[in-house]
């Protein structure tokens, strides 16, 4: 399993002793049944052939452990692993729900809500002497995440992620030369950025960061994300499931949710989801969905 060897080469097993202790925080539990891959991991097997599951939990401890390695430092640690703790099930596919195909950030917004009631966690940050309005604003570390084209933790590990689970075009050799190339060196802002030493890695993860937009941008995929998010937002019409749903079951909880009722047109629908044949998707127009684009740094200058 590539998941594994990529943990591995974060040095899993020996991660920080203050890291630990996050783990048994409910915000962070939830993600263990949040997938990472939008719901589709429910969706018909024709056109999703995922190599294996991971979670929203995994990319965060892996987003976590990357920042440990080129920081060290404890706060940015703490504030990768809880960057998508307001991940509602099928995450982007809620976007879609909420028409923020181009932006897909709609879901964050819960993100202060859901940090301030985990009352474990607080418990947490205070003993780490951690301000809670940093897990909260994780968007102000460049490390953990960063504009486009720029790399950063979250997205240098999602394309890792991506490329292990679903376009599958990374490799053992990839991932090594990867984790053992990064850095951090200062961009063209004077921030803070995830880089590499060798140019042939970043090549490589660029081909991968394409691959995965070309595949963000095809008919069935944009097909199956909408149908999940017309499931999900029929269901919530209709009081079969609420919008805080959402953000308090897992998928697993979520999805039964959906099935257990006696409403014809929303089980035909689910039907269709778990069923269709990717031949027999029809061609549909795609609005403007998020363009993944990537120029990380190589020797602190930006790759061209």
């Amino acid at each position: 399993m590539l998941l594994q060897f990529y943990l591995e080469q974060l040095d899993y097993k020996n991660m920080p002793l203050f890291l630990r202790k996050y783990f048994e925080c409910p915000s962070l539990v939830r993600l263990m049944r949040i997938g990472y891959f939008c719901g589709m991991d429910f969706a018909s097997k024709s056109v999703y052939d995922f190599s294996e599951y991971i979670s929203r939990f995994a990319h965060s401890l892996t987003t976590s452990l990357l920042t440990y390695k080129v920081t060290k430092d404890k706060t940015m640690t703490v504030v990768s692993l809880f960057h998508d703790v307001a991940t509602p099930c099928f995450s982007h596919v809620i976007d879609y729900m909420n028409e923020d195909y181009e932006k897909q950030e709609s879901t964050e917004e819960l993100t202060e809500d859901i940090i301030k009631n985990d009352m474990y966690l607080l418990k947490c940050l205070k003993e780490d002497n951690i301000d809670v309005d940093d897990i909260i604003n994780f968007k102000k570390f460049s490390i953990v995440d960063n504009d486009r084209p720029k790399c950063c933790a979250d997205r240098l590990d999602g394309v890792i992620l991506t490329g292990i689970g679903w376009t599958k075009n990374i490799i053992k050799d990839d991932i090594k030369k990867i984790i053992n190339d990064v850095r951090v060196f200062k961009n063209e802002d004077n921030e803070d950025e995830i880089g590499f030493n060798n140019r042939d890695v970043v090549s490589k993860l660029i081909d991968v960061s394409k691959s995965i937009d070309l595949y963000c941008h095809t008919n069935e995929d944009y097909y199956m994300m909408q149908l999940l998010a017309n499931i999900v937002k029929l269901s919530i019409d209709r009081g079969y499931v609420t919008y805080d749903d959402l953000y308090r079951l897992n998928e697993i909880e979520l999805f039964n949710r959906l099935k257990n009722n006696n409403d014809k047109e929303l089980l035909d629908k689910i039907y269709l989801f778990e069923n269709i044949n990717i031949d027999s998707i029809p061609n549909i127009e795609i609005p403007n969905v998020k363009v993944r684009v990537l120029k990380p740094l190589v020797n602190g200058k930006r790759y061209d």
